[in-house]
């Protein structure tokens, strides 16, 4: 893991002289490869540094959460009910908005234990390793749509946590990967299906709650039933499905409509009555209630029992020995 000292590390194939001298370009060294370049825009860098007093305090966190013999477990370490009904001022029943993660992280994990990872790169995406009643976890929870750096920065974590053999757990609130002709052209579906990829062939134990929206390709980066969690829990609010029923009833309409002859198209109001009897049965179907009850989660749990429901996860997969696949990382 890479740490960079603000206005003091700089990383670059040629500095600003040779630069200049084979291609003309001007620059200075905290332009071509200072630490805001490489931990915000290149994802070079994992850790950016206010000072060297700074780096050395997160050099000593980094170490802390290397695995090692002491298995230090406080399985009574369950947070009081009150600080866990903080979780509410989180969360909303309205999907269209992002939840503050990072709030929801620090009530789920010990106190202060959590450590992000590439934490100003690929912001959409947040991840880090924490203690969850003792037991060392690597958090993985969405920030908003999954975008190319995002992808490629949880491909990273996922593989470092699994050459540590330290489990997993995904906190879902994800409405898919950006789509659209900019990024495929910035290969979304490369980066997306790297991240796919290390989730499918990690072989740590995983745990997965979905809080929120779980559509589409990112139900499958974020851990879903099908890449086979230890367990798989999901809040009343959450919903499942290849899309929402907007997005469903607009491209079934299309898509229908598109076929008829064109004197036979629907006009106003018949594509309307379509795209309703779409939205309502996505929207049903997609339900917390309506997903668990064919067996797509391991239960509905009170977002407030979720710490609980970890820790007993927890304590399951840790009176085995943890094995992980022999796969190196895909350095950035």
């Amino acid at each position: 893991e890479t740490i960079m000292v603000k206005n003091q590390a700089t990383i670059f194939l040629a500095g600003p002289p040779l630069v200049k001298a084979a291609t003309g370009e001007i620059t200075n060294a905290e332009d071509l490869g200072g630490s805001d370049i490489h931990c915000k825009v290149s994802g070079l860098a994992d850790y950016f540094a206010d000072s060297e007093i700074d780096a050395i305090n997160k050099a000593r966190s980094i170490i802390k959460n290397i695995p090692g013999t002491d298995k230090n477990f406080n399985i009574s370490s369950i947070c009081d009910s009150n600080s866990q009904e903080n979780i509410y001022d989180y969360i909303s029943s309205d999907l269209r908005y992002n939840f503050s993660v990072r709030s929801i992280i620090s009530i789920l994990v010990d106190n202060g234990s959590f450590c992000e990872f590439k934490e100003q790169y690929g912001q959409t995406l947040v991840c880090g390793v924490a203690k969850i009643a003792g037991f060392q976890v690597g958090v993985i929870a969405n920030n908003g749509v999954l975008l190319s750096e995002s992808s490629l920065k949880g491909c990273h974590f996922v593989q470092l946590c699994n050459k540590r053999k330290i489990p997993l757990i995904f906190l879902q609130n994800i409405m898919g990967f950006m789509i659209g002709r900019k990024h495929e052209a910035n290969g979304i579906a490369k980066h997306g299906a790297a991240l796919v990829n290390a989730v499918a062939t990690t072989s740590v134990p995983k745990l997965t709650v979905i809080m929120g929206g779980s559509y589409g390709a990112g139900n499958y980066a974020m851990c879903g039933r099908a890449f086979q969690p230890r367990f798989l829990w999901s809040w009343p609010n959450s919903k499942t499905a290849i899309m929402g029923g907007k997005q469903a009833a607009e491209v079934l309409a299309q898509v229908k409509n598109g076929r008829k002859p064109y004197t036979e198209r629907w006009n106003k109001t018949e594509e309307e009555s379509f795209k309703s009897k779409i939205k309502t049965k996505f929207d049903t179907e997609s339900s917390a209630i309506y997903t668990s009850a064919r067996l797509l989660d391991d239960g509905v749990i009170d977002p407030k029992d979720t710490r609980k429901f970890l820790i007993l996860g927890l304590t399951l997969i840790y009176k085995e020995p943890i094995t992980a696949s022999n796969h190196g990382i895909f350095r950035m």
